[in-house]
């Protein structure tokens, strides 16, 4: 079996499985229609930039909108879930803004 993505217009996106080949043009998502998502195909793991939200680097969620200000503050603005998680855009950045709270990525 193979996972292939669909994704209705309005950005809903679903995962299913089917067997190599077999995988219909389009599902029904919530009663819409969910057309195949090619944009994933053949993509680099690596190029996952915006990464999800990063864990390890993260606050409680009380102390988002402290972090958040405190990126801001140097210079880093990070956007910041609401589970205190920062979502970095690239490797540059991920690094600029671990280094003004005194932390680093162990690439």
């Amino acid at each position: 079996m193979v996972f292939y993505r669909y994704k209705t217009k309005d950005g809903v996106t679903a995962d299913q499985s089917f067997q190599s080949g077999k995988a219909p043009e389009y599902i029904i998502i919530d009663g819409k229609r969910a057309n195949r998502d090619f944009s994933t195909i053949n993509t680099q793991p690596s190029a996952g930039w915006p990464m999800e939200p990063c864990v390890a680097s993260g606050v409680h969620p009380d102390q988002a909108g402290e972090l958040r200000d405190h990126y801001e503050k140097h210079g880093v603005p990070t956007e910041v879930n609401g589970e205190g998680d920062p979502i970095y855009t690239s490797r540059k950045h991920q690094d600029r803004a671990l280094a003004c709270r005194g932390m680093h990525n162990n690439k």
